[in-house]
């Protein structure tokens, strides 16, 4: 019987072998590297991840696929695959790591940010929904920037690598897609950046004074770091750069 993707689990499964290398590639990847990937499906990318010489661990939440990921597990020495959901699980004992993968719509934000927040993730190489791809490397002052727009390119540098149409994944999803790599900084961004950014953009309509206040700042301190940086009062969240939400961080 031929396997039913679920669409709940958001499984687009890459159909191209050069693809599937080339995201390989564009992570950078030697023996030496330690790689998580979420959403291994039949194991397609895991397969070119462990060619490299990398230690691959694989999660993948859908215990059906467990027929086509075991033996590719027995297959490669250096790959473990872990059957769970990823955002529940704890990561093994493997130092600092480096994310690739071909990540399910619906849990790509989430997703995303947990590897953000860890300062042992060295690099993430994802495949994801066009739109967030955009919103990833976003400037200031569009309707695409926002908080993960934001947190991206505080972690490190980010840019898309190469577009890809809908239909070279099957099932074909109704949206295109993007592969994006970030390279993380040495420097993890501090919590209180991470606090404030997240209040910003908590209520897009409101000015960024509004929003701040609302998540428990002084309204006196915010408008007087404003006026420090020379901004003005009625300014929104969306108008600052990485940069200047940094220095607002460090002002409050």
């Amino acid at each position: 019987m031929a396997f039913r993707h679920s669409h709940s689990l958001g499984q687009n499964f890459l159909s191209d072998g050069n693809l599937l290398s080339a995201i390989a590639a564009d992570a950078g990847l030697t023996a030496d590297d330690s790689v998580v990937e979420v959403g291994a499906g039949m194991g397609a990318l895991t397969v070119r991840l462990a060619e490299t010489g990398a230690r691959v661990f694989a999660y993948e939440i859908d215990a059906r696929l467990e027929e086509y990921l075991r033996p590719l597990e027995r297959a490669h020495a250096n790959v473990t695959v872990i059957f769970g959901d990823f955002m529940k699980s704890e990561l093994p004992d493997i130092g600092q790591y480096k994310a690739v993968a071909n990540l399910p719509y619906y849990i790509t934000t989430p997703v995303l940010f947990r590897f953000l927040d860890d300062p042992r993730c060295r690099s993430v190489t994802v495949m994801v929904q066009l739109e967030v791809a955009e919103r990833m490397t976003a400037p200031p002052g569009g309707k695409e920037y926002g908080a993960l727009s934001v947190a991206a390119q505080l972690a490190g540098s980010v840019c898309i690598t190469r577009r890809v149409g809908r239909h070279m994944f099957v099932p074909p999803p109704n949206v295109d897609s993007a592969v994006v790599h970030l390279e993380k900084n040495d420097t993890p961004v501090e919590d209180d950046v991470k606090r404030l950014v997240r209040a910003a953009f908590s209520m897009r309509r409101k000015t960024l004074v509004n929003c701040l206040t609302g998540a428990g700042y002084e309204k006196a301190a915010v408008l007087a770091a404003l006026s420090d940086m020379r901004l003005d009062a009625s300014v929104r969240g969306e108008r600052l750069s990485p940069a200047q939400f940094a220095e607002l961080a460090a002002r409050l």
